[in-house]
């Protein structure tokens, strides 16, 4: 399992070479990386549940090997106070084939946004602070893999 919980920034290329290092057998590596929107805002809060947040991801990380044939998958979610344009985010999926890298990292995301154990808290530029309400966008891109 490859799933990690940190307050430190990540380098997206060098996570990228970890994976796909030395195994031949990949054909394709297909990664996202997601960054705090500045829209207004001054910051945003992540907060989490330790131990309970690893378990929801490694179960999502698992749900993706079982459904697709992967060579590697990657999950960092970053916690604490990031700044607008700091990374939050980074899910990479590495297969012998290109539609099983896009479709299982495209899966991850749409399962980290409804099922992963984090609270956002962002502090907008008039001073205010308001916790981020789920969107049904979200939950519609989750149930179309339920299908």
């Amino acid at each position: 399992m490859a799933v990690r919980v940190q307050e430190a920034d990540f380098d997206p290329g060098a996570e990228l070479e970890a994976l796909s290092s030395g195994d031949t057998e990949i054909g394709a590596v297909v990664s996202f990386t997601g960054l705090v929107r500045g829209a207004g805002i001054t910051g945003m809060t992540l907060e989490h549940y330790p131990g309970m947040t690893e378990k929801a991801l490694a179960e999502i990380e698992t749900k993706a090997h079982a459904r697709w044939p992967l060579q590697g998958a990657l999950i960092i979610h970053r916690i604490g106070l990031l700044s607008p344009g700091a990374r939050i985010v980074f899910v990479a999926t590495a297969s012998r084939h290109r539609k099983a890298a896009f479709e299982s990292a495209e899966f991850i995301m749409d399962y980290l946004k409804t099922r992963a154990p984090f609270w956002k808290k962002e502090a907008g530029t008039d001073g205010t602070s308001r916790w981020v309400e789920a969107r049904d966008a979200d939950d519609s891109a989750t149930e179309r893999w339920q299908r």
